[in-house]
């Protein structure tokens, strides 16, 4: 075991030690974020392979069974995430940083691609409400969704394999992945940064287009004074596009914003306490999105919802019935002791 107060770099520097102090504290919080989303999305999975058999397939349930499938394979990838806060093992820091890093890129991109993608088909929605675009249909949402799984698979894996092959002997823990990565990695990983960023800008700025472009109809509806079931659910848009635009703020924006910070005031070993908090915090908040997501599920799917109400009211009434039968009991017993006396 090889004590993390004491850490050299591959190139036999010394690294200024990170605190570890805050590591419950990261591994609490990731255990529960793994609990509370393998639950969720668990249940979401199940609805749609299960509940869902009966309605007839759309695009919309195509991709967001996608953001969920997304979301839970992220869940599966915590324990490693968890593993490396409370180890010291050269072998468990190996693995995060080669299969623990491809995962959670894997599986961000992937939730932030079919979160663009669910808000793009809202947005047809609205402007082409008979359905009849070919973006709309459940042919072009399957061949979006296995392309999209491949274009991020193929770096991640990539990453993956080339970080195991041109791995070197270690005999400690770096401060961070990036000091375990050859030349070969490291040009890697800026593409696949390049990449990401790519898509970061793409997606923000369509949500920005797709909840102005929703909230301009909805104020020109309410102009107009059309208390229509039209102006309705125009405005059930919006708030559903709301949804999507704060998850997306609240979980990948931190997360962009730290990591330009992070690649350009890293220095070579060491790493700034406070930089390497806000780096872990926003990785925090990214992963976060396992349990946000199914709020999208809820808002925007009605028979989910309508599940969700049914399931809610039979507990209350199994509640209610267990609660009168304990009150019967009750008074059998008292009036049987009042005839015995």
């Amino acid at each position: 075991m090889v004590d993390p107060k004491n850490m050299t770099s591959p190139l036999n520097e010394t690294c200024d030690p990170v605190g570890t102090s805050v590591n419950p504290f990261f591994m609490l919080v990731y255990s529960l974020l793994f609990l509370v989303g393998l639950l969720l999305n668990g249940l979401i999975l199940k609805f749609y392979f299960c509940g869902a058999q009966q309605q007839a397939s759309s695009s919309l349930m195509v991709y967001m069974k996608n953001l969920t499938a997304a979301d839970f394979l992220l869940c599966l990838s915590l324990p490693l995430r968890i593993s490396h806060y409370g180890s010291t093992s050269v072998i468990v820091w190996q693995l995060y940083c080669s299969f623990g890093a491809s995962a959670l890129f894997l599986n961000m991109y992937a939730s932030i691609l079919f979160m663009c993608y669910v808000a793009a088909n809202r947005y047809l929605k609205i402007v082409r409400p008979s359905g009849t675009h070919v973006l709309q249909s459940v042919r072009t949402a399957n061949i979006v969704s296995m392309v999209t799984w491949i274009c991020l698979l193929a770096p991640s894996v990539t990453y993956g394999i080339m970080f195991l092959i041109s791995q070197k002997p270690l005999t400690s823990i770096p401060n961070h992945c990036e000091l375990l990565f050859s030349a070969s990695v490291s040009l890697m990983l800026k593409i696949m940064h390049t990449f990401s960023a790519i898509i970061f800008l793409l997606v923000s700025i369509s949500l920005v287009f797709f909840y102005y472009s929703i909230s301009r109809r909805v104020l020109q509806a309410q102009q107009r004074q059309l208390a229509s079931s039209g102006s309705e659910k125009l405005v059930k848009s919006r708030r559903n596009m709301l949804v999507l635009v704060s998850i997306f703020c609240v979980c990948f924006v931190p997360h962009h914003l730290v990591r330009i910070l992070f690649v350009f005031l890293l220095n070579t070993c060491s790493v700034d306490p406070v930089l390497y908090y806000l780096k872990e915090a926003a990785t925090m908040l990214s992963v976060f999105n396992v349990c946000l997501d199914p709020l999208v599920y809820f808002f925007l799917c009605k028979t989910f919802r309508a599940q969700v109400r049914k399931a809610s009211r039979r507990t209350n009434i199994q509640q209610a019935n267990t609660e009168s039968q304990s009150t019967e009991e009750k008074l059998s017993i008292i009036k049987s002791s009042k005839s015995n006396q």
